[in-house]
């Protein structure tokens, strides 16, 4: 868990910046529209090949009027991952990790009643279509242990789309 807070997240517009400095930016633009309603959605990707990297992608919502993402970049040097289905668990429990903890961040600095937010989902890269379909039922049940919502192909864009870009 730790590779997830060490170093840096990116954000096109502000650079890198540290975790503390994400959840500053969080709070920051939820308080610029604090009538609006955000959703906070994190997902993971993964590139292919036995030491792959894995991009999770954490995305704001300021719902109907866009959002900003960040992004942290894992890799794992001299551990290598011999198939896809390696791959795919490594994305979800690294979703869980980063969900888990984010979230005890902003709701110890942000009552729900300051901004209206919801922190709720993990998206998931795995879909009832294709060679992911038979863990479907393994990804949901991991998600929803860590409390969280899951979504799967093909509403699961953090994963599919977000964090797919920079696999």
């Amino acid at each position: 868990m730790e590779k997830i807070f060490k170093g840096w997240f990116f954000n096109p517009t502000k650079g890198n910046l540290k975790i503390e400095a994400v959840v500053e930016e969080i709070i920051g633009y939820m308080a610029e529209k604090p009538e609006s309603f955000y959703d906070i959605i994190v997902g993971c990707d993964s590139s292919s090949g036995e030491e792959p990297n894995f991009p999770i992608a954490l995305v704001v919502l300021r719902v109907g009027e866009g959002g900003r993402f960040f992004l942290k970049k894992v890799t794992y040097k001299g551990r290598e991952f011999y198939n896809w289905k390696q791959r795919i668990l490594e994305e979800v429990l690294l979703s869980c990790q980063l969900a888990l903890v984010l979230k005890e961040k902003i709701v110890a600095r942000v009552p729900q009643k300051k901004f209206f937010y919801q922190f709720r989902y993990i998206h998931a890269d795995v879909g009832e279509n294709g060679k992911t379909k038979d863990m479907v039922k393994e990804i949901v049940g991991l998600i929803k242990g860590n409390g969280f919502e899951p979504k799967i192909k093909p509403e699961s864009f953090v994963a599919s789309t977000v964090a797919d870009r920079f696999s």
